[in-house]
């Protein structure tokens, strides 16, 4: 009897701490393109990051290895809104259906409902990371930088890496946990009405840096210059006189419209775009 009773509590899912569930995310953040294949994506790194999880939940050796293979199907996200919540999401799920094996329960999170999850998951939320990591954050660390780059300094080119890091460890942190404490009731979390300011507000402050760095860093002049009743006519104090920069401006904006209409074809614009300048150069415009 006491040998049955050692069995049931060695075979007892362990608790999940927030430590573990930190564990999980480190791991994924760190192995998240090395395991990369054209059949699985990132199903690889998300399987490793778990095991030290699973392994908690799962003591009989079947029960182990039927958590990695279903954990190692198609899976692709974003590292941070998409891998941090979802790594969390998963946690937490695998906790309950540990216990419920455990305790002979009807199993209620079976493997089809945690790809459901996964799946339904991992588009969405990648979208809104690469928008706003990858199409937001880093050129808003890169803005920050580039005044110590003219100047020469390390931390021009150092700063904008290092701190990205940084933010995209911070943000899965929070995600991972955010995850792990609301379950599949996460993802609203995520796209709720509260992040979606938050999304916004990145968004609006994007343009803002976008339209400093255009009216910083690109160079534009109208080089036509005339005589007029004795009287010299600069055209490009005049223009500074009606809008400063909106030659820039015109260029930035022209690109944009292009990219609206045509698609990102950036090798075509940066060919047209030589070409254009260069003539004008040429014929003395610019």
């Amino acid at each position: 009897m006491t040998d049955i009773k050692q069995r049931s509590i060695d075979l007892k899912p362990e608790e999940i701490t927030k430590k573990d569930v930190t564990i999980a995310w480190l791991r994924f953040y760190f192995a998240n393109e090395i395991s990369h294949s054209f059949d699985r994506y990132l199903a690889g790194a998300l399987m490793w990051a778990l095991m030290p999880i699973l392994k908690k939940l799962y003591k009989k050796r079947e029960d182990i290895a039927a958590a990695y293979q279903r954990h190692l199907l198609f899976f692709n996200t974003q590292l941070t809104w998409g891998g941090g919540t979802i790594t969390g999401i998963m946690a937490s799920l695998e906790a309950v259906r540990a216990n419920e094996t455990y305790e002979g329960k009807p199993i209620s999170i079976d493997d089809d409902l945690l790809y459901n999850t996964k799946a339904g998951l991992m588009g969405a939320l990648a979208g809104i990371g690469d928008a706003i990591d990858s199409g937001t954050i880093q050129y808003i660390f890169i803005a920050i930088a580039l005044p110590w780059a003219q100047q020469g300094l390390a931390i021009g080119a150092l700063f904008p890496f290092i701190a990205f890091v940084c933010y995209q460890l911070f943000v899965g942190y929070y995600f991972s946990q955010l995850g792990f404490k609301l379950g599949r009731n996460a993802a609203k979390e995520v796209v709720g009405t509260k992040m979606q300011m938050l999304i916004e507000g990145l968004a609006i402050l994007g343009l803002f840096m976008m339209g400093i760095l255009a009216a910083n860093y690109i160079q534009v002049t109208a080089a036509l210059e005339f005589t007029l009743s004795g009287k010299n006519f600069v055209i490009q104090e005049t223009l500074d006189k009606i809008l400063p920069g909106i030659l820039p401006l015109t260029v930035v904006g022209g690109l944009y419209l292009y990219f609206a209409k045509r698609g990102l074809k950036v090798t075509n614009a940066l060919i047209g775009l030589t070409l254009i300048l260069g003539v004008l150069a040429a014929v003395g415009i610019l």
